[in-house]
């Protein structure tokens, strides 16, 4: 036992033979107090529920120390928060702090479940730990709507808005919600990273949304401790930042357990009530120092330490019941040594459990793919009439040869024909609705199913991305829009840390499924420099288990993007959407006004999934091009200039740039035998010629290969992009010397 663990023990002993009671017992079913409605029954139970939580954080040491368990950051101190899970309804969605162990352990004691092996197997990292399935400690439920999370800074408040947001949402939608209408969304978070600026977006977009009229019920839980591990939060730090904020009802929650009690009582009906967003601050202490490898002592005074001991929740609870008449000592002991033998019990048999086995095991929660399933979704259509009405009285596909159509079109036309058969389905970000878009690919969107379905957002890529996760945990399709590639960057870790990872630590439990799409890439026309034309997409591409997929035709994209909606509605799946805005509006292929580049728009039941390449010149056998994007359009001007040199080049269109196509490159490879990558991202880890490269080499591709890619550049302003960019003059060139030498 650790000294700090003897030192808290010693001081609930001392205070259990100290502390006299009245003469009269309570009956179980009595108030505690004058001040508030807790029974003495409720508040031995949240008793039980603190000291349940403080010996798995001494469990989880001792396990460490004989390497049996991988997690020991505690929440001894702020075992006060497991009022929250005694008074919070089950089935209202929690985004948890990793410190809010009591509140885990009360909500689940509220719903009929014990928790302590589950955790326990946490710790072990067990294969089978029915929260994240040996992948990480978190605190998690798929029974009762505990959305695992990291939490480590904060980033889950945008979700947990987003959710709050998505309640009020379906219900003025009328479609199906998977928790009661009336229930709230808890975030629970520490004091120093209510300071990050993805914690402040979550709560201004929550006050944002409830300003405009929505309903936005979610309580903020800041669980203030008064430390970011050695960094100290100002004295009244939180109370004088939030106290004011428009828009957010502040409620301190401190002092005795009835007045806690009593105090998130308040907030819990004003949120419920109001369906507006609640902050309620509650003063905690941190004990056992940050993790079980901090040495607190580098960083805080012996007095400050003892001070923080003295301020022991479980001995402050204690005190209470004691002096009231809720419990005698020896049934508090009881308690503390029956709870702990058991867990220590239940610890020892969670060790003997094995590890996750390999990689694929690990891996298996990333990218779920039902195939025919997913394909059957994607090519599903709608009756004729549900589509007339949402197009006015007049279907794309009875455009004439005359009447072909913009790559902007065809997306607007698919998304007016997927919001027609997909009730669940809802676009928004930043200028969608009124405007339709800044490249007007959203125009009458909102017209055609309304303010419910399409609607604009604040200005804020990190609000954008947590209102679609919230909305696809809740049964939602979120079709987000961001405005331009270099934008997305801004709010990445929303994608990265959160979105995509929830399938894994919730071992496939949960999903937000979501089409994200996106303005991407370069060469513009009269509108250029670094954040309206960013060809970087390493960032995008490293992030495990999700799809990416990018058009360059107007009728791919009208597939594409069906693939990719199934892909999120069937498999729960992350995909982004990366359209070329150059492409948007392009009509013509090699000379103006030849119309190359327009097309028909490909009806409901055609679609495209992972792994299905476009491929232009299919019979040409002296060079392959691998492109995607823009690529595609300067590649196949540059074949036509070959050809007339007397090269035939085939061009194959990724379509899909993750999972990459491996498979369709390495045959379209070993028939042609010469392949040329042109890359239209950052040479150095900013697109995919090393993936794809990498992937022949490896695979025991002979032939010549070359590569054509950005400079690793910003891109400037006006023609100087030309100097960093791909241009056809170097496809042309490198396609000439592979196809005359290799």
């Amino acid at each position: 036992m650790s000294d700090a663990v003897a030192d808290l023990d010693a001081r609930f002993e001392r205070t259990l033979s100290e502390t006299a009671g009245p003469d009269r017992r309570l009956d179980a079913d009595a108030p505690l107090s004058d001040q508030s409605d807790l029974t003495a029954g409720a508040a031995v139970g949240i008793f039980t529920d603190m000291i349940r939580s403080r010996a798995i954080d001494v469990v989880a040491r001792e396990m460490k120390a004989r390497d049996e368990g991988y997690y020991t950051i505690a929440s001894a101190g702020h075992e006060d928060n497991a009022v929250l899970g005694a008074l919070l309804e089950t089935t209202d969605p929690c985004f948890l702090h990793y410190r809010s162990g009591a509140l885990m352990m009360a909500r689940a004691r509220r719903a009929g479940e014990d928790p302590l092996f589950d955790v326990l197997l946490s710790i072990a990292a067990a294969a089978d730990d029915p929260v994240a399935g040996g992948r990480h400690k978190v605190w998690g439920s798929a029974t009762t709507w505990v959305p695992p999370q990291t939490s480590t800074i904060a980033s889950h408040l945008p979700k947990a808005t987003g959710t709050a947001f998505a309640i009020d949402r379906i219900r003025r939608l009328g479609t199906d919600l998977p928790v009661p209408e009336d229930a709230i969304v808890c975030c629970s978070f520490g004091d120093a990273s209510a300071n990050h600026a993805t914690a402040l977006a979550g709560i201004n977009a929550a006050r944002y949304a409830h300003r405009q009229g929505g309903g936005v019920p979610i309580l903020f839980v800041c669980e203030d401790n008064g430390l970011g591990i050695s960094v100290p939060t100002p004295n009244r730090w939180i109370e004088d930042t939030f106290r004011s904020t428009s828009g957010l009802e502040y409620i301190r929650a401190s002092g005795e357990l009835d007045d806690i009690w009593s105090a998130t009582r308040r907030a819990i009906d004003t949120c419920r009530a109001g369906r507006k967003p609640v902050f309620l601050h509650l003063e905690v202490v941190r004990l056992l120092a940050h993790a079980g490898s901090d040495v607190e002592e580098m960083y805080r005074t012996s007095t400050e330490i003892a001070a923080g001991r003295d301020r022991d929740p479980i001995v402050r609870t204690a005190r209470q019941l004691l002096q009231q008449g809720a419990a005698t000592a020896d049934e508090l002991r009881e308690i503390v040594g029956t709870t702990r033998q058991q867990v220590r019990e239940l610890a020892q048999e969670a060790a003997s459990h094995g590890h996750l086995p390999d990689r694929e095991t690990v891996m298996a929660p990333l990218a779920p793919y039902d195939e025919p399933a997913t394909r059957a979704d994607a090519e599903a259509t709608v009756p004729t009439e549900d589509r007339l009405e949402v197009h006015e009285g007049s279907l794309p596909e009875e455009a004439t040869a005359a009447t072909k159509r913009t790559m902007a079109a065809l997306i607007n036309a698919t998304l007016t024909d997927e919001l027609a058969r997909r009730p669940e389905a809802i676009v928004f970000g930043e200028d969608v609705a009124r405007k339709g878009g800044v490249y007007h690919v959203t125009a009458g969107l909102e017209d055609a199913v309304g303010r419910s379905r399409v609607f604009d957002t604040l200005l804020d890529e990190t609000t954008i991305l947590g209102t679609a996760q919230g909305a696809g945990l809740l049964g939602l399709l979120p079709i987000p829009e961001i405005q331009y590639l270099a934008y997305l960057h801004n709010a990445l870790d929303q994608i990265r840390g959160e979105a995509a990872s929830l399938s894994f630590f919730s071992a496939g439990r949960y999903h937000n499924p979501m089409v994200v799409r996106v303005a991407s890439f370069a060469y513009q026309k009269g509108f250029g420099g670094h954040f309206h034309n960013d060809n970087a997409i390493g960032a995008l591409r490293e992030i495990p288990g999700i799809a990416i997929a990018t058009p360059s035709r107007g009728d791919d994209a009208a597939r594409l993007l069906r693939g990719c909606l199934a892909l999120a509605a069937v498999n729960g799946r992350v995909v982004l959407f990366l359209e070329p805005i150059a492409l948007y509006h392009e009509k013509d292929l090699h000379e103006p006004g030849d119309g190359g580049w327009l097309c028909d728009y490909p009806p409901p039941g055609s679609a495209l999934l992972p792994g299905e390449v476009g491929v232009h010149h299919p019979d040409a056998g002296d060079l392959l091009i691998v492109t995607y994007a823009n690529g595609v359009r300067m590649s196949l001007r540059v074949a036509r200039r070959l050809a007339e040199r007397g090269i035939a080049s085939r061009v194959v269109d990724l379509r899909w740039l993750a999972p990459l196509p491996f498979a369709a490159v390495r045959e379209h490879a070993a028939d042609v035998g010469r392949v040329l990558v042109v890359d239209e991202c950052r040479a150095t880890g900013g697109g995919i010629a090393d993936a794809v490269v990498a992937d022949l080499v490896e695979s025991g591709y002979t032939g010549s290969l070359a590569t054509v890619r950005a400079a690793d550049s910003y891109i400037p302003l006006g023609p100087a992009a030309a100097h960093v960019l791909v241009v056809e003059d170097d496809i042309e060139t490198a396609a000439h010397h592979l196809a005359t030498t290799g």
